[in-house]
């Protein structure tokens, strides 16, 4: 029977190293340092911005719908995704790969006799979250968007939310004067009831960083009654002039009681990647970061920018 030659390491006929089996893995060579042949996994929360919230109307005293939460996605082994999807397949790269990354914007206020404004889309390389979706206006239904703005009264729908993102807007009261609060990234937004607001959806919940943050909770609808609570994860609460969603969590802002009232903004969105502390990230002059170091890994979180981002 002829004998099988065995390697652990594979060398060019110059010598130059190859690809070697260290440790139960196949790594590459790269010129300067042995790395996984499918490269390094990059862990991900990656959370669009949120929806805006619906405006109070000039000489009515009814306000509008809670704005909807940035849609979410999470490739963090045993979490979430949003709209109740699972966690998804963590991203590889190997040194001098390079990848984009793109902080999405909270929707903007806007004043009376408007829409809520949508947020705008967060991209991490491939992976895309849509903006949430802005709340209603007076005799309008949500906007659709990462999870959906919440519907006015009169029985106006909340806003769509995208699949495996977030969450639907709930629908306004079909005959008194509460609307809906915005979707979250973990629970559809509450209708509103008889005058009273509807709760926003609460968000997912990560320990990415190493402790458990809630982001992108939808934003709560106003009435002439009680005001709808923001929900977990940077939602605004309703009535009054609104509450804004809170900055890099993707949150929906409350919709606005005070006639006359603007609709306040949503949070601005975020990125936040795992990876070994090995790496060093070049990142562009463009994008807004910090890192820190836990253990074998590197955080890093992007908050806010648009720029080219290359694995060292």
């Amino acid at each position: 029977m002829a004998s099988v030659a065995r390697f652990d390491t594979w060398q060019a006929a110059d010598g130059t190293n190859v690809a070697r089996f260290s440790g139960g893995q196949l790594e590459t060579w790269d010129g300067s340092a042995w790395g996984p042949a499918s490269g390094y996994s990059f862990e991900y929360v990656v959370v669009a911005g949120g929806g805006g919230g619906g405006p109070g109307v000039t000489g009515s005293g009814v306000g509008g719908g809670g704005g909807g939460a940035g849609g979410y996605r999470s490739s963090v082994s045993g979490e979430s995704s949003g709209g109740g999807a699972s966690a998804e397949t963590s991203l590889k790269y190997r040194s001098g790969d390079s990848f984009d990354v793109l902080i999405g914007a909270g929707g903007a206020q806007v004043a009376q006799g408007n829409q809520g404004s949508d947020g705008t889309n967060t991209v991490f390389a491939s992976v895309l979250c849509i903006g949430g979706g802005g709340g209603s206006r007076v005799n309008y239904a949500g906007r659709d968007g990462g999870s959906g703005g919440g519907g006015s009264y009169n029985g106006q729908s909340g806003g769509a939310g995208r699949v495996n993102q977030g969450f639907d807007g709930g629908a306004g009261y079909t005959t008194g004067y509460g609307a809906g609060g915005g979707g979250g990234a973990a629970a559809v937004g509450s209708p509103g009831s008889g005058n009273n607001g509807g709760n926003g959806g609460n968000g997912v919940a990560s320990s990415i960083t190493g402790s458990s943050v809630y982001r992108a909770g939808g934003g709560g609808g106003s009435g002439t009654g009680s005001q709808g609570t923001g929900g977990l994860g940077g939602g605004g609460n309703g009535g009054g002039g609104g509450i804004a969603g809170t900055v890099n969590t993707g949150g929906g802002a409350g919709g606005s009681y005070v006639s006359g009232a603007s609709g306040q903004g949503g949070g601005s969105g975020i990125v936040i990647i795992k990876y070994p502390a090995t790496i060093t990230l070049s990142i562009g002059a463009g994008l807004t970061a910090s890192t820190t170091t836990s253990g074998d890994f590197k955080i890093t979180q992007f908050t806010a920018g648009y720029d080219t981002v290359t694995v060292g």
